[in-house]
């Protein structure tokens, strides 16, 4: 009988873990930033009570890339995300911090 222990890890203890490693932190960081784009214009369409067929019409898409989208799937060009913003009645602001 082996009587070595393993030690199990929380997720947020993994995920502590795994962001010292820069090239993990920068995936990590980047797909964040993809979801949190994406649950914006999810909940601004929403809010808007504009599906997601009526919001490609209106940005010049199909409603499938609108899909991929609002699954982070897609990369996003400052011209998709303005079509966005006008065509929900918002303003885009791009910065750094």
């Amino acid at each position: 009988m082996n009587s070595k222990k393993i030690k199990l890890l929380s997720f947020d203890d993994l995920l502590k873990q795994e962001l010292k490693n820069p090239e993990f932190k920068k995936g990590f960081e980047l797909e964040t930033k993809k979801l949190e784009m994406s649950l914006a214009i999810i909940n601004l369409r929403k809010k808007k009570k504009i599906s997601q067929a009526k919001l490609a019409e209106k940005i010049g898409m199909k409603q499938s890339a609108v899909g991929r989208i609002e699954a982070g799937k897609q990369n996003l060009t400052i011209e998709t995300l303005q079509k966005i913003a006008f065509a929900l009645n918002k303003e885009l602001v791009v910065g750094f911090r």
